[in-house]
């Protein structure tokens, strides 16, 4: 779920915290850092709930409609409980692994936050995808599948009360909200009739040595943050570290870090990953500022014996 770039990314996130806290205890770094990883796949979880409790409204309004004398909002369509009837839907709601990592997670869902499935299934029950998949007959899964897609993608995903709701409880999940919504919607889009209820529970990294990636990454750059300090300096004559933008300086570390402790990664790896980083989270001229650096040093490192690189990835 999570890439190497994510991880740098949050592996910067991390530093940054330093640099404004002034709090350099390497432990408390390393807590965090396991903490905003594992949060990501939280939000994950949170975002899945949320369409079983879009699910759980719809229901409930169907049920109550049916006790009702006089015609109600659903009353004019051929085929009211299409959407709770919804397969995809009915994947989520009816999953015992799903309940089962919530349980085991603690993660009680939306009852404290109904406001904002309400906010959300108003959306979707004017929208037009929506009248126009209540108005047809009963279809097929696919069918089923793309309805939920695309109320994900049109309805949910782009909901600013639910991204200011994210935003204020988890700080790291702004930049974690794009990056789960598109997993979701491919996790969604894989989705088949028989699929498997383990299918929407995916591993949050594809293997331990990820995770061992991150911690090295974030506490050699820590560790020997002086001595890098200083490879920059040798290669910016004129460079004042406090008009650098803070971002460039956490960047132009990690990246070093990983140049020269990581014998794996291929340096043009490194590099290239880092200048997308920068062009996100940056200023518009930070990657061409970082890469100019960078060049420099990658090229002075071969020529002293300092870039010692192995691998299959280097082949």
């Amino acid at each position: 779920m999570l890439t190497r770039r994510q991880l740098r990314v949050k592996v910067m996130q991390c530093i940054y915290a330093i640099t404004q806290t002034k709090d350099e205890s390497l432990e408390k770094q390393e807590k965090f850092l396991r903490v905003s990883i594992e949060n990501t796949y939280t939000l994950y979880l949170l975002m899945l709930c949320l369409l079983r409790e879009i699910h759980a409204m719809a229901l409930h309004r169907t049920q109550m409609d049916t006790k009702k004398y006089l015609a109600s909002a659903t009353d004019h369509y051929p085929h009211k409980e299409k959407f709770v009837r919804n397969g995809l839907l009915l994947q989520l709601v009816e999953n015992p692994a799903l309940d089962e990592e919530l349980k085991k997670r603690k993660i009680k869902g939306w009852y404290l936050n109904e406001d904002y499935v309400k906010i959300v299934f108003k959306e979707i029950i004017d929208h037009p995808l929506y009248l126009t998949y209540m108005n047809k007959e009963d279809g097929s899964f696919g069918e089923d599948k793309n309805l939920v897609i695309d109320l994900f993608r049109e309805v949910i995903a782009p909901n600013e009360k639910l991204y200011e709701f994210f935003e204020d409880d988890k700080l790291t999940w702004v930049d974690d909200i794009p990056l789960v919504n598109t997993f979701i919607l491919k996790q969604l889009s894989g989705a088949k009739k028989e699929s498997a209820p383990r299918y929407f529970l995916p591993r949050l990294l594809k293997d331990e040595d990820d995770m061992e990636f991150a911690r090295k990454l974030l506490s050699k750059t820590l560790l020997q943050n002086k001595a890098l300090e200083e490879e920059i300096q040798g290669k910016t004559p004129n460079w004042d570290k406090d008009r650098i933008a803070d971002i460039d300086a956490i960047l132009l570390k990690m990246a070093i870090c990983e140049l020269l402790n990581f014998p794996s990664i291929p340096e043009r790896v490194s590099i290239n990953e880092y200048l997308e980083i920068a062009k996100e989270y940056s200023t518009p001229k930070s990657s061409i500022f970082i890469n100019g650096i960078l060049d420099k040093l990658v090229k002075e490192y071969k020529a002293d014996g300092k870039l010692k690189k192995s691998g299959r990835g280097l082949l």
